[in-house]
């Protein structure tokens, strides 16, 4: 496999993990990692479409899934940096139709760390309406908290972007969140990220499919949680928070190749972006100039829940939209102090602030890890071994 890009010499048992993951079924991928401010590797290789003929390229974006979660949740902290948006305050106050059936006193906080009890739709939703910013704003006022908001915490998979998008909009005065997103970070930043990707840059983007073959486990480390665990877990309740929250509708987990699901915006799951956009992101969180004060990043970044997720079924760490670090391989950010996220599938971005890095890997081919991939485990492996 003939792997395009930069990387430090010392740096090529990295690159040798990223090319024997080819020849276990990855297609097209993308790694890229910032220290101490600068873009150190940006590598890539593969095809980006299914059929395998167009070439990967540098700039290739693919669907991120969750690993845009904290993307979201950094331009709320840009509100709150600039004191538009008080965290601790309910979100009713910034948007009243929110407020009513049990989700008065719900924060921006409780959102961003899973705490909110708004992790799905109660009702069952026709798969057209998550592409109709108004229809899921009608269906968020109408939701309710499947428990006491503060009480427990449970993963949010798609209504904790809604809710954040639609709140960062109102109180920005931006058309769109998707346009405040690219004013205050993607531009300023350089990021190449797009919640909501204009029809005519969609040839360039890269289609995702299911991975054909496990790449198995990293060496030594006890197997993660993985995506058919939490499907059977779906199936033992089919009306249940679980179910409803990775279902509900089925277009959630059927449509992203799809026009409607690159152009709409869910920015808890459609987020577009390459390696370089995700490690340039990390990197300037842990770099001399963070776009976010340092006072606030260093709360964003303290735990805020910790324990067994209600929806997940799994031990979770979470600051203000981020996943913290954990001893388990599948939640392991680089560090004890490392912060990021998983994407569904593979996709993954970290920053360990004990060695000012930024990371950054996308992927076409989507796995079974329910958080870390085993590909990102194994890169963070030869990564770590090379510095």
């Amino acid at each position: 496999m003939d792997i395009q890009g930069f990387w430090p010499s010392s740096w090529e048992p990295l690159v040798d993990q990223f090319r024997q993951q080819f020849t276990a079924g990855e297609q097209g991928a993308a790694v890229a990692v910032v220290r101490e401010g600068e873009l150190v590797a940006s590598f890539w290789a593969g095809s980006r479409d299914r059929a395998g003929e167009q070439a990967w390229l540098e700039d290739t974006r693919v669907n991120i899934f969750s690993a845009g979660k904290p993307l979201v949740a950094a331009a709320c902290l840009l509100l709150a940096d600039s004191g538009k948006l008080d965290l601790h305050a309910p979100i009713g106050d910034y948007w009243p139709g929110f407020a009513s059936r049990g989700k008065e006193a719900v924060t921006t906080t409780q959102v961003l760390t899973h705490t909110s009890g708004l992790s799905a739709f109660h009702p069952r939703v026709k798969d057209p309406v998550i592409f109709n910013r108004q229809a899921v704003v009608s269906l968020l006022e109408y939701e309710t908290p499947w428990w006491p908001p503060g009480s427990a915490q449970g993963y949010s998979p798609f209504l904790y972007g809604w809710i954040l998008a639609e709140l960062v909009r109102r109180v920005s005065g931006a058309d769109s969140f998707s346009d405040y997103f690219y004013r205050v970070l993607a531009e300023p930043l350089s990021l190449e990220c797009r919640f909501g990707v204009p029809s005519d840059e969609h040839a360039a983007l890269a289609d995702v499919a299911p991975l054909k073959r496990s790449l198995g486990q990293p060496q030594g480390q006890t197997p993660g949680a993985s995506s058919a665990e939490l499907g059977q877990l779906m199936k033992q309740d089919p009306r249940g928070v679980i179910n409803r929250a990775f279902a509900n509708p089925m277009s959630l987990m059927s449509q992203t190749n799809t026009a409607q699901w690159r152009e709409a915006e869910i920015p808890a799951a459609n987020g577009h972006a390459n390696a370089t956009a995700l490690a340039r992101f990390y990197g300037a969180l842990v770099g001399p100039n963070p776009p976010i004060s340092q006072a606030l990043l260093d709360e964003a970044l303290q735990e805020q829940t910790a324990g067994q997720d209600g929806v997940l079924g799994v031990p979770l760490r979470f600051g203000y939209g981020f996943m913290l670090s954990q001893p388990q391989v599948d939640c392991h950010y680089g560090s004890a102090a490392g912060f990021g996220h998983p994407g569904a599938g593979g996709s993954l971005g970290f920053a360990d602030p004990q060695q000012s890095l930024g990371f950054g890997y996308v992927t076409s081919r989507l796995g079974q890890g329910l958080l870390i991939d085993p590909r990102a485990q194994n890169l963070i492996r030869a990564l770590y071994s090379c510095l």
